[in-house]
């Protein structure tokens, strides 16, 4: 039997997924170096009314746009300042992807291949993790995908004028949030798929149906006030921002995060489980020509969209695994239609792997220990590794389940029990991720330090600066002899931090009440020095001190 979408089922579908998607934000400490930055940001908005420059740490910071800025700093404003707030905008902008997913396949391919396409979206693992997470490659990947959506619902042989006119200025204003987003990739890298599908299918006529005088006008009424207002507040904005963070960025190794030609494809493998092998296979057939050779080819265009992407990343000198996450849209709408296609025995055979992965899970939980830096942290993880061995007990059953009812030739039920069995084994990952949160977060060492935080005094990071700390403890600190991405801000106000410890251990000694922070063996080397403290709070990597 078909599954029905009747629209109760649907909404109960929907209502299902919104609980799983949204129901983790608020559990798991803020983790990771990203995390914490993306959630400090904002927080440093509301507290100096300031929502035209970012300021991290206290210091200006000017790598990326501040369209999530403004969007979490609202949160917080709203809501409060909590987990789920500091993730809210990550965590939205990707169920709206799933959704957008959802009406595009519908549209252009039918409503199964609609449903398939946001089933593959909602259960990708690095899609899913990526909008768990406080960074900002989910929101341009959400806007850069709603833009592809709208550009294919513009362009496809269907399409009236008038739906042209309309989808193609939803096209305009996406790629201008994108911008607003992360930067010019946001413009450039659909500018340049769109240059290179008509190249290769000599589909002139689709310059002419892009509106570009109007839409040009609504991408610099959207993003240009933002870019004019703080060039004007701060001079020193264009070149950092444009120079140094994209051209710099991308042709030097000046950001040290290179990494080999290869380094996306593993990750690509990994990121589009469960649904790896039909991925492929729909890649292979998305060249084929869909009806006249003259008319928009979608399969086309979503595969060169993918490809290029991939390339684009795959040559930078500056990688991330989220940085590949603006293909998944297109991954998911081909995958989709490739579903909605299937036999009930090839879905068999395709999924089949990810019985054995979910095997291997089991016997790589169990070795979850050996991935902790110390003896300090080796129960948390043997207790994360029960808790991976249990999740992907799950996993097996769901899959194993789903491929019963492939055999059975029960498709639209095996892929949504597929899904859904991936997404909740996702999440459980990421739940269970909180039980590491005394060695990958400062909250629990920022709650043994509240009590000894005083209205103006000085808190010194020496050394080192934990991205997490200063959100927990609704303040900045004072950098000492420690620069990294805040050398531009340090630079441009020299007076907010201390070049070397020498000075430091000077100024410590005048100080009437002060705090501190460091790693054990600076601890230790200044002991040595006799400087003056009072160690007040410890984790396995940090030492809080106070003066006596």
């Amino acid at each position: 039997m078909p599954l029905s979408l009747s629209p109760p089922r649907l909404l109960l579908l929907l209502l299902v997924l919104s609980v799983v998607w949204f129901g983790n934000l608020e559990h798991r400490k803020l983790a990771l170096t990203d995390e914490g930055r993306y959630a400090e940001i904002p927080r440093e908005m509301v507290a100096s009314g300031d929502w035209t420059t970012p300021r991290l740490n206290g210091l200006k910071y000017f790598e990326k746009p501040a369209l999530q800025y403004w969007a979490t700093a609202t949160a917080y404003s709203l809501f409060g300042q909590h987990h789920w707030t500091a993730r809210l905008w990550t965590a939205l902008t990707g169920f709206l992807g799933i959704l957008a997913t959802y009406f595009a396949g519908r549209r252009l391919f039918g409503a199964q291949a609609g449903l398939y396409g946001a089933l593959v979206l909602a259960s990708s693992l690095l899609y899913v993790g990526m909008g768990q997470m406080n960074t900002l490659d989910m929101g341009v990947a959400f806007f850069m995908g709603l833009g592809l959506n709208a550009f294919l619902l513009a362009q496809h042989a269907g399409a009236s004028r008038r739906e042209n006119n309309i989808w193609m200025h939803v096209v305009w204003a996406s790629l201008a949030l994108s911008v607003l987003s992360k930067g010019l990739i946001g413009l450039v890298l659909p500018g340049a798929v769109l240059v290179i599908y008509t190249l290769i299918q000599r589909d002139w006529g689709l310059w002419r149906r892009l509106h570009l005088l109007s839409g040009l006008a609504l991408f610099l009424v959207i993003s240009a006030p933002w870019f004019v207002a703080v060039s004007l507040a701060n001079p020193e904005f264009f070149h950092f921002f444009f120079i140094h963070e994209h051209f710099e960025r991308f042709l030097t190794k000046i950001h040290r995060r290179y990494e080999p030609w290869w380094y996306f494809i593993p990750i690509l493998m990994a990121g589009i489980l469960p649904w790896l092998v039909p991925t492929f296979d729909a890649l292979l057939r998305a060249w084929k020509i869909d009806g006249e050779r003259k008319a928009f080819q979608a399969g086309r265009f979503l595969l060169i969209w993918a490809a290029f992407i991939f390339f684009f990343f795959s040559i930078s000198s500056s990688k991330l695994p989220s940085y590949i996450l603006p293909i998944f849209p297109a991954l998911a709408l081909l995958t989709g239609q490739h579903l909605a296609r299937m036999q009930g025995r090839t879905l068999f055979w395709q999924i089949l792997p990810m019985a054995i992965l979910a095997i291997a899970g089991l016997w790589l939980s169990s070795r979850a220990v050996n991935l902790a830096g110390d003896e300090s942290s080796r129960q948390a993880y043997a207790q994360y590794g029960l808790w991976a061995a249990v999740t992907a007990a799950c996993w097996l059953a769901g899959i194993g389940a789903g491929l019963y009812l492939a055999y059975r030739q029960r498709v639209q039920v095996a892929i949504l029990i597929i899904a859904l069995a991936s997404l909740l084994a996702e999440q459980s990952l990421l739940r269970g991720h909180d039980l590491l949160a005394r060695t990958t977060s400062t909250y629990y060492l920022a709650q043994d330090i509240k009590p000894y935080l005083k209205p103006g005094a000085t808190f010194y990071s020496i050394g080192m600066y934990e991205q997490t700390l200063p959100f927990y403890l609704d303040r900045t600190v004072t950098l000492v002899a420690y620069q990294d991405e805040m050398a531009f801000g340090i630079q441009q106000e020299p007076g907010k931090w201390i070049a070397d410890i020498p000075s430091f251990e000077q100024k410590w000694r005048t100080e009437a009440y002060a705090l501190a922070i460091m790693l054990p063996d600076t601890y230790q080397q200044l002991k040595s020095h006799g400087l003056p403290m009072k160690e007040i709070a410890r984790d396995t990597r940090r030492v809080v001190v106070s003066t006596p």
